[in-house]
């Protein structure tokens, strides 16, 4: 686990003057500002400066983009950091990027397919899993009732899914 870390994303530029829409994937969105510098997925690193709260996410500044052109070229670009800046989480806590590629298996050892994605509509977390053989992912409750064991050591998931959803 010594990948970094994706915390957030730009959605393009914020005025004219070269800030951007920043999305936060941390678990408090403005602690993103606190892991700078950040670097996008080609290796460019950038200072990170929020600038005020918008809908959905952040107005920011990032060192070197000064126009909103130059804004507007990083739309859709992630920014990681160094796990090694991020806290250390409690025992049944984990990183979203740490769950996906992980195997998920029944409890009787079934395997039911690899999680794809991890996602969060309001409620509470659900993992997108790809079983093998469907062109459609399942959306499985990430709660300890439907998901007892994960496995990070050994890459994979238990879960006691309800009747049915596998089906």
């Amino acid at each position: 686990m010594t990948e970094p870390v994706c915390v957030g994303a730009i959605g393009g530029s914020f005025g004219v003057r070269g800030e951007v829409r920043l999305k936060s994937f941390t678990a408090e969105p403005e602690a993103i500002a606190s892991y700078a510098p950040v670097t996008s997925g080609d290796g460019r690193a950038f200072d990170l400066r929020i600038t005020r709260p918008i809908k959905g996410g952040f107005a920011a500044r990032l060192s070197g983009i000064d126009s909103k052109e130059a804004a507007d070229a990083l739309r859709g670009v992630r920014l990681y950091v160094p796990r090694e800046r991020l806290p250390a989480l409690p025992d049944d806590e984990f990183y979203h990027a740490d769950l996906i590629g992980l195997d998920v298996l029944d409890t009787g050892g079934a395997r039911l397919g690899r999680v794809r994605a991890v996602l969060n509509y309001g409620a509470e977390d659900l993992i997108e899993v790809q079983a093998p053989g469907r062109s459609a992912t399942v959306l499985l409750p990430f709660t300890r009732a439907t998901v007892p064991t994960v496995d990070l050591a050994a890459r994979r998931i238990v879960a006691d899914p309800p009747d049915g959803l596998f089906d």
